[in-house]
């Protein structure tokens, strides 16, 4: 009897520990003590113990999820039974990231498809012939296939992967597809636009012939794109006396317009603040192609095109870029 007992023990013990997610992490220059694991109807805070270390358990429903470290994030896929220990320097957030234990295949392909997906987009970026965008495209979703096949892999996350590999297909066949429209933009006349400025009045493109124009195209409502504002001050602080103008057009929508001059009078944000007449669909944004912000343009004195999607603020290539435009 006592060996039986001690058995079904053992049996309820080894049910209990499936129904959680075991979950550590060690972050070198974290931004954070804490960790927040979320899903659109999951949230956990995970808290540093005195030696900087993250250590927790909980049940989750198996899917994706969220990993935020308050500055950046990164997804993760969860089951019951999983016990990840994750590794990383905030530093270099996606380029660090090494998942060990149970759940770790399924996790360490995320992270390597995320950067394999930020090296596409910059091939792309750079590449104007559809039959090389096709090669490029073809080479990452081949690649992505061979690893969705270890037989090591949750079969539920497999399957789910592989289907998801068909809507990265037709999504970087688009973004090539722009990319190509962009580039043969490079040299033309800009597109034009007349918004009301924040100072009052309408403000033209034209207004600026004769002079480099630097656009940030923004909405109230985006994240990244109030990160890249911190920039965007201290490019317009370092070049305010040269022969550049810095534009930020504001896309939000016009229940939104008061929303937006309140953000530019609180932020005391710089350069010429104009708010476009139709949000997303304004000739200007539409001319672009412009489906996401933010999003940078660079125009000459002759008003030309020097780059229809420029760098950010935050990239520092692009203050040696204006150098040498504007020595």
């Amino acid at each position: 009897m006592k060996k039986i007992a001690f058995l079904f023990l053992l049996a309820i013990t080894g049910a209990y520990a499936q129904t959680e997610v075991k979950f550590s992490a060690k972050i070198q220059n974290r931004n954070t003590d804490s960790l927040l694991v979320r899903s659109k109807t999951f949230k956990k805070v995970l808290k540093a113990d005195n030696k900087g270390a993250f250590k927790d358990s909980f049940a989750a429903e198996t899917g994706f999820y969220q990993l935020y470290d308050g500055t950046e994030s990164t997804t993760v896929y969860l089951k019951n039974g999983f016990d990840l220990a994750l590794t990383m320097d905030a530093k270099m957030f996606d380029e660090s990231i090494v998942y060990k234990g149970k759940g770790e295949k399924e996790n360490n392909y995320l992270a390597k498809k995320a950067l394999d997906t930020e090296v596409l987009y910059e091939k792309l970026s750079k590449t104007e012939k559809a039959a090389d965008q096709k090669a490029l495209i073809d080479a990452f979703i081949s690649g992505s296939e061979q690893q969705l096949k270890d037989p090591g892999l949750d079969a539920s996350f497999a399957g789910i992967m592989t289907k998801e590999l068909e809507a990265d297909r037709k999504e970087l066949t688009a973004m090539g597809e722009q990319v190509a429209k962009m580039m043969k933009m490079t040299g033309q006349p800009s597109p034009l636009f007349t918004y009301e400025n924040f100072k009052g009045g309408n403000t033209s493109l034209a207004d600026f012939k004769g002079k480099y124009v630097y656009i940030d195209v923004w909405a109230t409502w985006c994240g990244p794109c109030r990160q890249e504002i911190p920039f965007l001050q201290k490019v317009e602080e370092k070049y305010h006396d040269k022969n550049i103008a810095f534009v930020s057009i504001s896309i939000d929508k016009a229940k939104d317009h008061e929303k937006w001059k309140k953000m530019v009078k609180d932020k005391s944000l710089g350069g010429v603040q104009l708010f476009a007449d139709k949000d997303w669909s304004s000739d200007f944004i539409l001319a672009y192609g412009i489906d996401s912000i933010p999003r940078f343009i660079l125009i000459g004195p002759d008003g030309k095109v020097i780059n229809a999607d420029a760098l950010r603020p935050s990239d520092t290539a692009l203050q040696a870029q204006l150098d040498s435009l504007l020595k």
